[in-house]
């Protein structure tokens, strides 16, 4: 790989990681929801410095309809004194006090209709932030679940099934073959038991077969009878062969 393929990968991964930042629904979720909280915020500093206004309003208002009654007293005062230009100047400074009181009531008036549109709309977005909320909650869940999901399908994805699978009939195979290897084992050492056994049974026929050539080699050996005997033992002798050549026929089938 050339040093232009590297330099690619390497700006190709830096996008997709960027790009998957941008795309990341919970990161969206929370500027999201901060964006509410800030114009929250906004909304209701607003509301304060309308409020503030409008306090002002009120004050100026009521001051103005105050001078109105004042000067409107004074002038029937002079009107009782007999003093009619005194009268007509109280008069003057009372429709002045009275025209800025009205002027002010229609503004008043008009701040109202606002702080009551602030306050109405600080109270549904204070309501949107909370239902924004669970539902921020909710979509990071299913975000997390898709997320893990994924993750589990591309791992999948990467596994070789066929290769695993091969491994596992190797081993199969290789654990047969043992298998195979221990039962022939066993087997022989078996049979090689079987045979010592079988050896020390053909001695015990031979030892046997021994000690009964002794027995009758023993006295009668050039055909005479031994001392005592009559001519009956040569039916017994004959007994005896026929015993031995029994037992020459077992010791053959062993």
């Amino acid at each position: 790989m050339n040093l232009f393929d590297r330099l690619a990968r390497v700006v190709k991964s830096y996008a997709n990681a960027l790009l998957s930042t941008f795309e990341d629904p919970e990161k969206i979720l929370d500027q999201a929801v901060l964006e509410m909280n800030d114009d929250l915020i906004k909304m209701r500093q607003a509301t304060a410095q309308v409020l503030a206004s409008q306090k002002r309003l009120e004050n100026k208002y009521k001051a103005a309809e105050q001078a109105s009654n004042d000067w409107y007293k004074r002038a029937q005062l002079a009107l009782q004194k007999g003093d009619e230009d005194l009268a007509r100047e109280a008069l003057k400074r009372r429709k002045s006090y009275a025209d800025n009181a009205s002027a002010l009531k229609t503004q008043l008036d008009q701040q109202k209709s606002v702080v009551d549109n602030l306050v109405s709309n600080t109270k549904l977005l204070e309501s949107k932030i909370a239902e924004a909320k669970q539902k921020k909650d909710t979509l990071k869940a299913r975000a997390q679940s898709a997320k893990t999901a994924t993750k589990v399908s591309e791992m999948l994805g990467n596994v070789n099934t066929s290769s695993a699978l091969s491994a596992f009939e190797k081993m199969e195979e290789k654990v047969m073959t043992m298998e195979s290897q221990a039962e022939a084992l066993n087997q022989l050492t078996t049979d090689d038991l079987e045979g010592k056994f079988a050896m020390l049974e053909t001695s015990s026929v031979d030892d046997d077969l021994a000690s009964l050539k002794k027995e009758l080699s023993g006295p009668s050996l050039k055909g005479e009878l031994p001392p005592g005997r009559t001519a009956v033992s040569s039916f017994r002798d004959a007994d005896i062969e026929n015993e031995l050549n029994e037992l020459r026929r077992k010791a053959r089938d062993y």
